[in-house]
């Protein structure tokens, strides 16, 4: 499992272990907080193709599907 700390997520870098589309390195580029300090959205954005996405950010600790950083 990834540990992640959520204030430090945003412009952290991250690999899909199953790439689709050819996107495999990814890079956290939104997010929300509401006024207790918890995630609402979280925005990833392949690098290649610019296509974003909204994530769970509970998905990245899966290592089955992301890896920290670009491998």
């Amino acid at each position: 499992m990834n540990k992640i700390n959520h204030r430090k997520l945003l412009n952290s870098k991250w690999t899909a272990v199953s790439p689709v589309n050819k996107e495999k390195h990814f890079m956290i580029t939104d997010m929300e907080f509401d006024e207790e300090g918890v995630v609402i959205s979280c925005v990833i954005e392949a690098v290649m193709s610019k296509r974003s996405m909204e994530i769970n950010w509970h998905d990245l600790k899966d290592q089955q599907r992301w890896l920290q950083g670009w491998k």
